[in-house]
């Protein structure tokens, strides 16, 4: 049998999608947070809490299944599953539950993303003052600590810098992606910078954090909570909205892959666990990265946005810069980008948000809808073990 013959491509779809508002200090739990996100995307879907039977979420959230659970009245739980690696996990929990619910494990399987991210643990601040403990992450991380690399701007630093100097390359190409984002976001009432656009000036004035990242090649710190609801295709034919459907799931991680810091690599420019995914999606899909028709690709920094589309075969290595010069992420383009605005524009839920507008592309429901989209591609967290979907109208 071959591999597509066996994989979950079209058999799981996702029904429901629900969010709270994106905020600096929602000024409530995590677990409330959660619980509202959930309940949402339940309404969005048509579908009431007792009959879900699955769960799926991080395992860096803090709201335990069980708790979610019985807050909102839910029966009996035949499945639950959490994945690793920070925003690596966002299209991961939706491919857990896709494959849980095509193999008969469960028959409504939620996923959900909730934390207070300004207000709370701001991850942004790295390792240095976290506690110390004994885990083989840790173990990891000490050969980078005590000489400066702490926090994620840092690790990416690396890698950005490495980045510019093999293509010959500036600052100026990774801006190019901050400031489509925040033109996004400019229309997008529910982005947090909603009527705030820049221009490429303005980012590159903005202040240094980590060279070559500037303030404004960062993602935000947020709080709020995404869901999204999957089902079986089956079961999505009788519900009332339009399904997204699953035309492919992957999660991926390459050979020497370390936590944002893969620096023993011989090739620092490329993101190869991205490139495994890709393989499998366009695999599963039975599409050519040329039949997409937008792309909502994860930018907590804005350098690894190019490397992805390298690794999507979209171009070439190092032609990533022409390529988005030349316009084709604009709306126009060949492969609108992160119509919300993305996690520098609209909100930074570890990727949640971005397969929320994914749904929205598909539906014909996005606030800076491109066209009628038939396929859009959504990547997780980068520099770590990842993961991505396809989602298709039909």
């Amino acid at each position: 049998m071959t591999r597509r013959g066996r994989s979950i491509s079209g058999r799981a779809a996702i029904v429901g999608i629900g969010a709270t508002e994106f905020s600096k200090n929602s000024g409530r739990s995590e677990l409330q947070l959660a619980c509202e996100a959930v309940l949402a995307a339940l309404q969005d879907a048509g579908i009431a809490p007792a009959e879900v039977d699955g769960l799926c979420t991080f395992t860096m959230d803090s709201s335990a299944e069980i708790h979610v659970a019985r807050n909102l009245g839910m029966d009996d739980l035949r499945f639950f599953s959490r994945v690793g690696y920070g925003g690596g996990a966002a299209c991961g929990t939706v491919a857990h539950a896709a494959m849980a619910v095509a193999t008969g494990m469960a028959d409504v399987v939620v996923c959900y993303r909730a934390f207070n991210e300004r207000s709370g643990e701001r991850f942004g601040l790295g390792q240095a003052d976290r506690p110390m403990n004994t885990s083989a992450d840790r173990a990891a991380y000490s050969w980078m600590t005590p000489f400066g690399l702490s926090t994620p701007a840092q690790w990416v630093a690396m890698f950005a810098m490495r980045y510019l100097h093999v293509y010959g390359r500036s600052s100026l190409d990774f801006g190019r992606v901050s400031v489509i984002d925040r033109a996004r976001a400019a229309t997008n009432p529910k982005a947090y910078f909603y009527g705030r656009p820049i221009t490429l000036e303005e980012h590159q004035e903005s202040r240094w954090i980590s060279e070559p990242l500037r303030l404004l090649d960062c993602c935000q710190e947020t709080d709020g909570g995404q869901a999204i609801v999957v089902v079986s295709a089956e079961r999505a034919a009788d519900l009332p909205g339009p399904p997204a459907l699953i035309a492919a799931a992957a999660q991926g991680s390459a050979k020497d892959q370390h936590m944002m810091t893969s620096y023993y690599r011989d090739d620092l420019t490329s993101l190869p666990e991205m490139g495994v995914v890709a393989r499998s999606l366009f695999g599963q899909a039975g599409i050519t990265a040329a039949e997409l028709d937008a792309a909502i690709l994860y930018d907590h920094f804005t350098p690894l946005v190019l490397p992805q589309l390298e690794e999507m075969g979209l171009c070439g290595r190092g032609e990533a810069a022409d390529f988005i010069a030349d316009g084709h992420l604009d709306l126009d383009g060949s492969l609108p980008l992160n119509t919300h605005g993305g996690q520098l524009g609209e909100a930074y839920l570890h990727g949640m948000n971005g397969i929320a507008e994914a749904v929205r592309l598909v539906r014909g429901t996005s606030v800076n809808q491109p066209r009628t989209v038939e396929r859009v591609v959504v990547t997780a967290g980068t520099g770590v073990p990842t993961s991505g979907l396809i989602l298709a109208a039909r």
